[in-house]
This record gives C-alpha cells, structure tokens and sequence, in this order.
C-alpha cells in the first residue's frame, strides 16, 4: 500500500511517500512559509497542490495519484475521541471543539485534510492522534485536583502528545535492549518538547497536559506555571481569555524569558556573548527537563535507558550534558567526548553507565504509515462483511 504521510506544521509541512508494509521511502520534501510573504504557496490547497506535483509524474515517487492509497495524518488534539480513525466531520467536530487548546495546531490540521480530501476524492484519509499513547495511562496520573465534574463534563484531564515520537523512539529502544519491563524515558527536545515514561514500551507518565502549550517551556509557548498567576495577570494587565491564550501560546516560553528567540541555537550564541536572560532561558529549560527525568525515575522504580530525540535532542550535545550532569549517583554517565561528537543515532553513554544514554531519532511518519494501514485494511474487511451479509 502506498500511503501518502503529510507532517503538518502551522506555516508549514513536510512529506514522505511510503510502500507498506516494506517502509521503504519512495519520496520526500517539505513546503515552508505557507500563506507567508516570500512563501512558495498562498495557503494549504495551493501548497497541497506543490506536495502532489513533486511526488507524482514521470520520474517521481508516483505514476499518477491513483496509487496513493492512502493518506494519513498526525492530529494533535482531537480531546478525548479514541483513535486512530478514518477522518469524518465527528472528527472535524471534535477538534474544532478543543482547537482552544491547540491553536497553532488544529486549524491547519483540518484545512489541509479538507484539502486533501477535495484533492483526493475516494482516497482513505486516515488520523493517527498525537494522544493515542497515553489513553491507557492511570487515571491517577491523568486527573488534576478541581471538580471532577470538569473532567467528564467538559474533558479536563491530561491527554499528553508527541505521541509518534514517543512512540517510535521506544519502540526503537525496545527492540534494540531486549529486557524484561525495559524501563525508558524518552526526551523530544525541539521548537516544541515533551517527556514521556515507558515501562516495557507502554507509556505511563507524560509531561504534556491537557495542552501543548503545558510542561517544559516551549519555544515560545509557556510550559508549566501557577494557574493562579494567570488569573492574576489577567486582572493587572486587564485581558480576556483569548488575549492571555495568544500571551502563553506566542509570547511566552524560551523566547519570552531572553527576549530574543525562542531558538536554542540564538540562546547558546547569546549565552556565550555574556546575555543574562539568554543563559537563564538556558537554565530554566534543562531545569524543567531534569525535574520531569527525575520524577519519572521515581515513578518507574529506576531506568534503564534515556533517548534523545527532536532537534534539540539530535543535535544539542550542551543541552544532553547538562541534562545528564551528576546524574552518576542515578547510574547515568554521559561520554563526553562522544556526545560532542556524536552526529547520529546511537549510544552516547560511557562503557560502565548502568543506564544506556542514546540518540534516537524519531521517525513518526513509519508510525503514522503503520496504523494508517492498519485503520484501512480494518475498513476494508468491515465493508466485505457487510456486503456479504
């Protein structure tokens, strides 16, 4: 099967063509600065438009577009709708309903599977959810202290995200370490990150809440705070809700400590030229990211590896030391001088380190790839049934 897999950000998105169930990669590419000045397309149908050029035609991924057989998407927050599934107006539905909480997410999610879908008519489009992982997670570790009415009423709990990710770098790890409860922490650093804990490749804990803009500081949008500082700024700086969303989703997190960027490789330049708030955004994020791999030990009973994915986590050899520093007393060691030079997947921890230290890239589109296929080969043989019936 040949499955279409569109990766979508809020101005952009890249893709990838696969053959299933081989995973082999029959193209690629990627559209930046979408409805931008100086962008390649004006919005999503015209850039969907681009993505179908590049990969069909004499010479590329595709004959024709009548070998797509499938396209499948990684949806952020579709709140607590179970998945993964064919998409349908339920589904537009539901992440309409709960787009509050991932604005820079939802909204161009949904555009561009409409598009998809007038683009590709008859084509299955499949949803793969970002939350998926943490569905099984303890009702304990999901529910937060205000009337429990909001949680079934209106879907106040933790969901959790980056669940392609999570999910490839432990299934990754797992079939790498062959161990009874291989206990995992898996760390996505990047413009936006996240830490998840696994036992024996099922998650258990996650640092994300009921949105991504909760947990560690993002790249600008805030991470963890105070609710009740919130409700204080609002009365000070006298805004509404949709005002104080746009403050913590945009103007907040990394970017908003410096003052300068969100970006880890602007904060390391200005950190070395002696910037004060540049060094503290610094801090502040491996701070929050040590706080979270320090609960999660605790609740795993101990670790046997710690992954890092993401840009940040791929390519930040300061970032992955600080947040391994004297952390030996926790059976972490970190090589250094193979961490400064590492460069690709693989183990990045001293011979001795009781627990395994390693680069993991993630590969979310094979995940999303896989239970696309999944979800429409279980279609397919409900439709027989019923014909035959």
């Amino acid at each position: 099967m040949k499955c279409l897999i569109p990766n979508i950000g809020s101005t952009s998105f890249k893709y990838r063509v696969l053959d299933m169930p081989s995973e082999s990669v029959l193209g690629e590419g990627r559209v930046e600065r979408i409805g931008h000045p100086g962008g390649e397309c004006a919005d999503y149908p015209a850039a969907i438009r681009k993505c179908l050029d590049d990969v069909v035609g004499p010479g590329k991924a595709l004959k024709s577009l009548s070998e797509v057989e499938a396209v499948g998407f990684k949806v952020v927050h579709p709140g607590p709708m179970a998945g993964p599934r064919l998409v349908d107006e339920d589904l537009f539905a539901a992440m309409d309903d709960f787009a509050f909480y991932a604005p820079a997410h939802n909204p161009p999610y949904i555009a561009a599977m409409r598009a998809f879908g007038q683009e590709l008519p008859g084509v299955p489009l499949v949803a793969v959810f970002e939350t998926t992982p943490y569905a099984g997670l303890d009702e304990a570790a999901t529910t937060y202290a205000v009337p429990y009415e909001w949680r079934t009423k209106y879907g106040i709990r933790r969901y959790g995200f980056h669940g392609a990710s999570h999910r490839s770098a432990s299934e990754r790890v797992k079939a790498a370490m062959v161990k009874p409860g291989l206990r995992h922490i898996s760390c996505h650093l990047g413009g936006s990150s996240s830490i998840a804990a696994f036992r024996d490749g099922v998650a258990v804990d996650t640092s994300f809440g009921t949105s991504p803009q909760s947990g560690l500081p993002q790249n600008n949008r805030v991470g963890d705070i105070d609710a009740f500082a919130v409700l204080y700024m609002m009365k000070k700086l006298g805004v509404d809700a949709d005002e104080m969303a746009r403050i913590l989703g945009c103007n907040s997190g990394l970017a908003g400590i410096s003052g300068r960027s969100g970006d880890i490789r602007d904060l390391d330049e200005g950190a070395a030229a002696g910037d004060a708030r540049s060094r503290l955004a610094l801090d502040v994020f491996v701070r929050a990211i040590r706080h979270y791999v320090g609960a999660f030990m605790l609740e795993l009973g101990g670790l046997d590896v710690i992954s890092f994915s993401g840009g940040i986590g791929e390519n930040s050899s300061e970032t992955r030391s600080a947040v391994c520093r004297d952390l030996a007393g926790f059976g972490i060691e970190l090589d250094e001088a193979v961490n400064r030079t590492a460069r690709k997947a693989g183990a990045i921890s001293t011979e001795g380190s009781r627990v395994k230290v390693l680069i993991m890239p993630a590969d979310e589109e094979i995940i999303v790839a896989r239970e696309t296929v999944g979800v429409v080969e279980r279609a397919n043989i409900n439709q027989s049934t019923m014909v035959r019936q």
